[in-house]
């Protein structure tokens, strides 16, 4: 296991879909108090930028990188049965790009910015949905899938062993999830309320902040507590 590591210029905001992870982070971007650069990055799945580079290699169309990435988030919905060859490499290569997103904000925080980002990734429960490695939730059986199973298991730990300052969780139930997004399955919206609340990212400061109150107390309580973190003489 990798020693972890603070990372005190790093703002995480997580929780479920229809939560108001992107709006608080984007906001908090924009009116946090610090000295220096503030910037935001998503650090989530990112399936379409990896759709659009997959169709862009040698030999591979739209269709099949839309084929392919389709495939890949359809392994999470059901583990009957392992996914094929194909679809464990586009897994294996998704979770890469969430890697080469982290050590972009890695790079950023050594040029002294204070980073908020929209998800984070952790290694306590697998699968895409709740930011974990996607190879870990799915039945993968062969030599080739295990072999990227465990490495993206050793990825994925690398990332959440460096700890962010300040995690600000936003909690809601399914119900308002799946009003505020119906294009969501209400099955994968319950699983996401049960788990991401027992996360505990490696120990890290945690804000539990409910999104069902008035934007604007939630957004305050958050700004508080986000400039505390990154600057403790305001605490």
């Amino acid at each position: 296991m990798p020693d972890h590591q603070l990372l005190p210029r790093v703002i995480a905001v997580t929780g479920c879909d229809g939560a108001g992870k992107s709006t608080l982070s984007e906001d908090l971007c924009a009116k946090l108090q610090v000295e220096g650069p503030v910037e935001w990055l998503y650090l989530g799945q990112s399936s379409g930028n990896i759709a659009e580079w997959i169709r862009n290699l040698p030999l591979i169309g739209a269709p099949v990188g839309r084929y392919l990435v389709a495939k890949a988030n359809r392994a999470h919905s059901s583990k009957a049965s392992g996914p094929d060859t194909a679809t464990t490499v586009v897994i294996y290569i998704l979770s890469h790009w969430r890697a080469h997103k982290f050590r972009r904000m890695l790079r950023m925080t050594r040029r002294g910015a204070v980073v908020v980002t929209d998800r984070y990734p952790q290694a306590e429960v697998p699968g895409f949905y709740f930011d974990g490695a996607g190879l870990g939730a799915v039945n993968v059986e062969s030599w080739l899938g295990r072999k990227l199973a465990a490495r993206e298991q050793r990825l994925y730990q690398w990332m959440a062993s460096h700890i962010p300052a300040l995690v600000i969780r936003l909690n809601i139930d399914a119900d308002i999830a799946h009003q505020r997004k119906p294009d969501h399955k209400l099955s994968m919206l319950q699983d996401k309320v049960a788990i991401i609340p027992r996360l505990d990212f490696n120990g890290a400061h945690i804000l539990d902040l409910s999104g069902l109150d008035p934007y604007d107390q939630v957004l305050d309580a958050a700004l508080i507590a986000a400039n505390s973190a990154v600057d403790p003489s305001q605490g």
